[in-house]
């Protein structure tokens, strides 16, 4: 059978020219294809839930990550119902700041980029949808707190429209429509999204934004134009930190932890040398209130949440027939729903989580509180106060010292007033390894011993 190396012949300079032949279209063949590390890099950021804090950090570091490890873009994938306007503009600001173009994309299918989302989505170098995804609905909603008066909340939403009306037009996307998720609450399917301009692309999945954006200008703030290759770019996923996963906590769950970690204290202080049930509870308390001290508490609600701990308390030690553990049901409740102070619903503890949890509460402090009263008003039987009240039976004459049994033990004791063997006495005192005792009241064998004492 025929090779290749046969048509050189069989003599050794044949064989040489023809790997020496081969080798060279094997090196013209590798090097049409980039090399697996000259591959243009694109870091891909989640950003998932609620615009909070933590997100904005995750996001912020992301860039920042992307801009310094040399990456060629960013594509920051948007999933958000909104969140907090502190957050929002600073994730914004880190996106004009960029080196690398941040690319934004609504995704996946399903997911939506609304309130704060739309203004992070229009901030950004190219803006695309996922199919069957919305934006929009990005009207200025205040925080908790009394409530701007008309001059006050116009000045609000001017400042918002200002606001969309810098990111839109510096991007090349459509002004008016823009506005009008601002002003008017608009908001927009991807194929009206695209058609009224408002974003660049409709892609799948992130592989097919890149093959859309691959050789196409991109639109930078400072009004410039960019270029991109990216037909062979790799996507480089980045990860929350343990910490920001940690603490990137939903303010249900939030309050829940927040709420058995001090149910789990109470324990200890009810239950002392338990060790569990305390050290459990701090840390669940510790890590709620990390949580939610990145959010705007409002602490009027929290001191309500105080309060319900008291009520429960005051019904195991005051029964009113269920008055006060209702009123301190109602409180929890109503400290719960009004703690963090912002109307973004995605950043508030819902009715259903708040009821849920201050109903066992209420039912288990109480039963717990009750306990411990009933086990305090209780009489010790161990120990010196144990003895102290109880009848034994007398062993040896008592005049004034001899020995009693008690308890199945024989003791010394000591009585004021005579008693013969087998009257009963009752222990007034204890003395080290003596009872001081007394006969008892109506017992015939003390009355007799008495008697015989008479002069």
């Amino acid at each position: 059978m025929s090779t290749p190396l046969h048509l050189f012949g069989r003599r050794p300079f044949g064989r040489w020219l023809a790997c020496t032949v081969l080798m060279a279209l094997a090196a013209t063949a590798a090097s049409s294809a980039p090399a697996p590390q000259s591959r243009p890099r694109v870091v891909v950021i989640a950003l998932q839930g609620a615009v909070a804090p933590v997100t904005a950090e995750y996001v912020t570091r992301g860039i920042r990550y992307a801009n310094q490890s040399g990456a060629a873009a960013v594509i920051l994938e948007l999933s958000t119902p909104g969140g907090l306007d502190t957050s929002m503009r600073r994730i914004i600001r880190a996106i004009l700041a960029s080196q690398a173009p941040v690319f934004g994309y609504a995704y996946p299918s399903g997911a939506r980029a609304a309130s704060a989302g739309f203004y992070i989505l229009m901030s950004c170098d190219a803006a695309a949808m996922a199919p069957g995804t919305n934006t929009g609905a990005a009207h200025p909603v205040l925080l908790g707190g009394p409530q701007p008066g008309k001059i006050e909340a116009q000045k609000i939403q001017n400042d918002a429209a200002a606001y969309i009306r810098t990111l839109a037009g510096g991007r090349g996307h459509n002004v008016k429509l823009a506005l009008a998720a601002v002003l008017q609450s608009e908001s927009f399917t991807d194929k009206e999204a695209l058609h009224g301009g408002l974003i660049n692309y409709i892609a799948a999945s992130p592989r097919q934004l890149l093959a859309d954006l691959n050789g196409q200008p991109i639109h930078r703030i400072n009004g410039q134009l960019e270029t991109l290759d990216l037909a062979h770019a790799r996507l480089v996923p980045y990860r929350m930190s343990l910490r920001e996963r940690v603490l990137d906590m939903d303010p249900d769950l939030a309050f829940a932890l927040l709420a058995i970690g001090a149910l789990l204290v109470y324990i200890e202080f009810t239950h002392p040398g338990v060790i569990v049930p305390g050290v459990a509870g701090i840390i669940m308390i510790a890590v709620s209130l990390f949580a939610l001290s990145l959010l705007p508490l409002n602490w009027a609600a929290a001191g309500l949440l105080l309060l319900a701990f008291i009520l429960f308390i005051l019904e195991a030690k005051f029964p009113s027939h269920g008055v006060l553990a209702i009123g301190g049901v109602v409180s929890m409740v109503i400290g719960a729903v009004f703690l963090v102070d912002t109307s973004v619903p995605a950043l508030q503890v819902h009715w259903s989580v708040a009821l849920g949890v201050a109903l066992p509460m209420a039912g288990i402090t109480v039963f717990l509180m009750r306990l411990v009263l009933r086990a305090r008003a209780n009489k010790v039987r161990t120990g010196a106060q144990g003895m102290v009240g109880a009848l034994a039976i007398v062993r040896t004459a008592l005049a004034p010292e001899g020995t009693v049994r008690i308890h199945g033990e024989i003791w010394r004791a000591r009585s004021a007033v005579p008693a013969v063997p087998g009257a009963q006495v009752r222990v007034r005192a204890m003395q080290g390894l003596l009872l001081e005792v007394e006969p008892v009241a109506g017992n015939p064998a003390s009355q007799s011993a008495a008697q015989g004492q008479r002069p």
